[in-house]
């Protein structure tokens, strides 16, 4: 039973990591809070889903959807974030915040609309209902899409930050801003690449909750946010192995108490174990010192 449900955990947690991933990517770079970010999870369950439902197989509709969040992921780039880069730093991070939320809400009113605010479901056999037993486990033909896929993208957004000269350009720029300017990097390429892999991500982490539970409806995204905000802060704000195990921490945790507690105090287990690593390490599991203000942009 435990061993069962820590697999569970596993993959639950894969989809968290996944969400928090392109969360903290946003703020290590920009050192701003993307209040969009469910919006934007949320755009690409509703792209996955159509997707499949014009009939491309989930191994199509999956990057679709990762395409189609990216782009939405710059949309809010330029018309929430970009406008805000001429103020003052004081000014800028309240800003950004603020619009990113009215950013958010737009997303939010047109999924809202497209919807008619009913829940929306994948047709059935999108994902195969079979099941296989590994040492003695139970293992759907979707936990082991979920789980797969969470391990892809966690290991291609590493190779793609520490083994390709776009990498070193991402890191360079949440390192030191004005240096990586003066030897040439192109701030507004580094901006659209950030977001892109952040809305991808948030896409990924879309379409599979909306096959796990198989309901794609427009609020869907907000109690991920909330959840991923528990994630990068257990993590270290910033950091993206914090995001990662944060993301993991956080699924095994709700799986386990899920499973052994009464369901009103799934949550209310989960913020306490946040509180008591704040306690003891107020940075985080993975705390990553802030750099100079330059870095600190919009």
């Amino acid at each position: 039973m435990i061993a069962q449900q820590i697999l569970n955990g596993l993959v639950l947690g894969g989809v968290y990591a996944l969400f928090a991933l392109g969360f903290t990517l946003i703020f290590g770079i920009h050192r701003i809070m993307n209040m969009a970010h469910g919006a934007v999870f949320m755009s690409g369950a509703f792209i996955g889903l159509y997707a499949v439902r014009l009939g491309l197989p989930i191994w199509l509709a999956l990057p679709v959807a990762m395409a189609g969040a990216g782009l939405v992921s710059i949309l809010v780039e330029v018309i929430a974030f970009k406008p805000l880069r001429k103020l003052a730093l004081a000014d800028a991070e309240l800003a950004s915040i603020i619009s990113s939320i009215g950013a958010g809400l737009i997303i939010l009113s047109v999924g809202q609309y497209v919807s008619k605010t009913e829940t929306m479901r994948f047709p059935f056999g999108t994902v195969p209902v079979d099941a296989i037993l590994v040492f003695g486990l139970r293992v759907t033909m979707l936990q082991l899409l979920m789980l797969g896929v969470a391990v892809v993208m966690v290991a291609l957004l590493a190779y793609y930050l520490y083994r390709t000269p776009q990498g070193r350009q991402i890191r360079a720029v949440a390192g030191n801003y004005r240096a990586a300017q003066l030897l040439g990097v192109n701030p507004n390429a580094i901006f659209y690449q950030t977001f892109f892999l952040s809305g991808a991500l948030a896409g990924a982490a879309g379409v599979m909750v909306g096959l796990a539970f198989n309901a794609v409806q427009f609020l869907m995204g907000e109690p991920f946010l909330l959840k991923a905000f528990v994630a990068i802060i257990l993590g270290g704000l910033g950091s993206v192995p914090g995001a990662l195990v944060g993301g993991l921490v956080l699924g095994l945790l709700q799986s386990l108490s899920g499973a052994y507690l009464p369901a009103l105090l799934v949550d209310a287990v989960i913020f306490l174990l946040l509180f008591v690593i704040l306690m003891v390490r107020p940075d985080g599991l993975f705390a990553q010192s802030v750099t100079e203000s330059p870095t600190k942009r919009v």
